[in-house]
């Protein structure tokens, strides 16, 4: 080989590996945390995060090659979730799912410019968590779980199917804006159903157990279960009491239902996490979350427990069975 095309060679190997040695390197790894107001062995959540990750996985996002997920499972104890979403937030991963405004509250106080994506939010204008739902303008938005005007249909439709009822218990968390609106809500159809409302606070378990008791003493009773951290956490004692005690309820989630409860009406909440993956992987590709509206809920669920009913001696009326999405037999 002749010195000059050996020069030649040398110097397009110098250019030509610079650009091969760039098209092998790897891809970037994003951190995404997930907060969550449950333990480890709720397995209700645990499906709802593996319907996250599917999709996260369906958009191209693989754990372990462009995206690395810390989960904090922060049980709903108020000062545990605020630990967490603290320690979380001074991580400041690329995103963070927040699953129920327990755990946003926290967030935003910790950080204002990690993004977040929330899911199962009820009212995020009123708790200040966005500045509107078509434009959020902050750090935070994702997916409200639904309006306060579902705390009077929960009480209508359980009077249809308990007919008989003149009074309904409604368990709320009082310590939360939506606990107060969801109450508000039930009591504005109240008067003209002709039933008398009594709030129960969601507290611990023996003060919950206390107060169904009392209240079931004076007969014709029912139980509407709002949403909250605190009712997820519980499900199984408010199932339990429902059962006991023989107070015909409605939930706003199935997981009561297919736990022994009576009826629900609201949201799959799967979906929720779901579409919350969109959002996370338009906010990875570069999208703000103060340009990415709230979006509600597009439909509705009504779960019915036939088994439940017979124990509770209830006929079906054959409207409620209509229009019920799923029967539990």
């Amino acid at each position: 080989m002749r010195r000059r095309d050996f020069i030649t060679m040398l110097g397009f190997t110098a250019v030509a590996w610079p650009c091969a040695a760039g098209a092998q390197q790897p891809e970037r790894v994003r951190r995404i945390g997930i907060i969550l107001s449950a333990t480890t062995d709720d397995r209700d959540f645990q499906a709802w995060v593996a319907a996250f990750r599917q999709s996260l996985g369906q958009l191209g996002w693989t754990e372990g090659r462009n995206i690395l997920i810390d989960t904090h499972w922060a049980a709903a104890d108020a000062a545990e979730i605020r630990r967490q979403a603290s320690e979380l937030a001074a991580l400041a991963p690329d995103v963070i799912l927040a699953s129920g405004s327990a755990t946003v509250a926290p967030l935003l106080q910790a950080t204002r410019t990690v993004p977040i994506v929330f899911v199962l939010v009820i009212d995020p204008v009123g708790a200040g968590f966005v500045a509107s739902l078509a434009r959020p303008g902050g750090n935070a938005t994702g997916f409200t779980v639904f309006e306060y005007g579902m705390g009077g249909k929960w009480l209508e439709l359980l009077k249809q199917i308990a007919p008989r009822m003149t009074r309904a218990a409604v368990l709320r968390d009082p310590t939360v804006a939506s606990g107060i609106g969801q109450f508000a809500a039930v009591q504005t159809v109240a008067p003209s159903l002709g039933v008398e409302l009594s709030p129960v606070d969601l507290r611990d378990p023996p003060e919950i157990e206390r107060a169904v008791t009392a209240f079931v003493r004076s007969g014709y009773g029912g139980l509407i279960v709002t949403g909250s951290a605190l009712a997820t956490r519980y499900r199984d004692l408010i199932v339990m009491l429902a059962a006991r005690h023989k107070l015909p309820a409605i939930y706003y989630e199935r997981y009561f239902v297919t736990a022994g409860g009576l009826i629900s009406y609201g949201p799959n909440f799967i979906d929720q996490y779901r579409v919350a993956a969109g959002y996370v992987d338009r906010i990875l590709k570069g999208e703000k979350p103060a340009d990415l509206p709230v979006q509600a809920p597009v439909k509705y669920e009504t779960v019915l427990n036939l088994k439940t009913a017979k124990a509770l001696g209830l006929d079906v009326p054959a409207t409620v069975l209509a229009r019920a999405d799923e029967v539990i037999e």
